[in-house]
């Protein structure tokens, strides 16, 4: 008898499990944006004002323990929309009447599934350099635009800064020992400026930067000998490349051949059929503006949905190894 109500037991408690109705994500990611202004921040190296806004994604049940931090950052696209006559506008803040093109929306679809693994996942705005900036300043800016993110975090994982108020459910619960950084397209250079040797001094006391994933990245140097505003040769990163990348082909690829000896733990991997606006919904056909930049040709073309699909299992799984 002892053995047969153990069965049954066993058996309910499978039951339970299979017919417990499941998570959907909606329930297990928050989301929840800030915005501290369009010309919030006053960079003294940079000659306009930026933005300080963003989207995070983030587990509901944040638990006892602090999580990592990840930042995206988006790359040149338009800055603002002319809702009548579709046409991109050139200047920042938005005039009257036309409205602000929100590309760090674009990964809302990576920052859910890293949201799920357990990251809070912040993707920043960077349409004032968009609208402004070009050439190295435009690197730069993007770097220091990251590193002054890093700091309203750390400040908020203290509670502290302007953050502090409104987010306040982040209190505690953020690891800036184990912050990861995502960017595409000319965000990608901006991510390894960021995390290069060269400007790891720049970095907000307090914080750490362990993996780095350019996606679809530019690679050019201002001065063709000198690539150390981009060599990363002390910190994890993984470039994802697009075999059918319309924008910028696969040249990012170098910031790996770059540092051949000097960082064991950098690669690349390169999307068949993948081009470079799908990484971002907001610049994927079906939105305004938004094209399909696809190589003339291209054998085996991946729909938005496989790409997207593809680049978030190769970037989930690399921070995932990394800052754990």
């Amino acid at each position: 008898m002892t053995f047969l109500r153990t069965a049954v037991a066993v058996l309910a408690l499978v039951l339970a499990t299979v017919l417990a109705p499941q998570a959907t994500a909606a329930q297990r990611v928050g989301v929840v944006e800030y915005n501290l202004g369009d010309q919030a921040f006053h960079d003294p190296t940079v000659s306009v004002p930026m933005e300080l806004a963003a989207v995070v994604h983030y587990p509901r049940d944040l638990g006892g323990r602090p999580h990592p931090l990840i930042v995206q950052e988006h790359g040149s696209w338009w800055s603002c929309l002319d809702p009548v006559a579709k046409t991109p506008g050139g200047d920042w803040p938005c005039p009257p009447g036309q409205r602000t093109l929100p590309s760090y929306r674009g990964y809302d679809y990576l920052g859910e599934k890293l949201a799920e693994r357990g990251f809070i996942v912040v993707s920043i705005s960077a349409n004032a350099i968009n609208a402004h900036l070009l050439g190295d300043e435009g690197y730069f800016s993007r770097a220091h635009l990251v590193n002054k993110h890093l700091e309203l975090w750390r400040d908020l994982a203290r509670g502290e800064g302007p953050l502090a108020a409104s987010l306040s459910r982040f209190r505690g619960h953020v690891d800036l020992s184990r912050v990861g950084t995502m960017g595409h397209s000319r965000g990608g250079k901006g991510v390894m400026w960021q995390a290069s040797d060269k400007h790891t001094p720049e970095w907000p006391a307090g914080v750490r930067i362990r993996a780095v994933v350019p996606l679809a990245p530019v690679y050019f140097n201002s001065t063709e000998d000198d690539n150390s505003d981009v060599l990363v040769t002390r910190v994890p990163f993984k470039v994802v490349l697009s075999s059918c990348d319309g924008a910028v082909g696969i040249v990012g690829q170098q910031y790996v051949k770059d540092v051949v000896g000097r960082n064991p733990d950098a690669s690349a991997v390169t999307l068949v059929g993948a081009n470079h606006n799908f990484y971002n919904t907001e610049w994927s056909p079906g939105k305004i503006g938004g094209e399909d930049d696809t190589t003339p040709g291209c054998v085996g073309a991946l729909t938005p949905a496989q790409q997207r699909g593809g680049a978030a299992r190769e970037i989930v799984s690399f921070f995932a190894s990394r800052l754990r």
